[in-house]
């Protein structure tokens, strides 16, 4: 085990903040984007075992929001109405002072998949989940303390 680590050194989610276009996301609950590699099958001769090719991959994320305004509603109704579908450019950041240090990713190019007009139940706290495909990332910053 790396010097120093113990399990106030993982890094929380309460840190983090997002920005969509250069606009503060106050109100963001959680967010993820990922990669998702497209792979064929390979069957190499004298192998049992199939091998794989990498052959590109698909950048897949979700924004979730507590439900404290109309934002998206408001971003993209009028494009998507004249049958535009506008990219984004999605900045996350996480921070936590007690962690090895903070991590910021870019994720450009990035197309919602769709848009939610109304989604309440009586007695449940309004939350809104954008999910978005992308095709560009940066990494601005990453964690590289822990002794890995």
């Amino acid at each position: 085990m790396p010097a120093g680590f113990n399990g106030e050194r993982i890094i929380s989610g309460t840190g983090g903040e997002l920005w969509i276009d250069g606009d503060y996301v106050a109100e963001v609950k959680g967010f993820q984007a990922k990669l998702e590699f497209n792979k064929e099958d390979v069957q190499l001769a004298g192998n049992m075992g199939v091998d794989s090719k990498f052959m590109g991959y698909k950048g897949n994320g979700s924004v979730r929001l507590h439900k404290v305004n109309s934002r998206m509603i408001k971003k993209y109704s009028a494009a998507i109405q004249k049958g535009i579908l506008p990219r984004a450019t999605i900045l996350s950041s996480l921070n936590d002072p007690a962690a090895f240090g903070a991590e910021r990713v870019t994720v450009s190019d990035a197309s919602f998949n769709d848009l939610t007009l109304a989604d309440w139940e009586a007695g449940v706290k309004g939350e809104t989940e954008a999910p978005f495909t992308f095709t560009k990332w940066e990494t601005n910053d990453l964690i590289t303390g822990g002794g890995i």
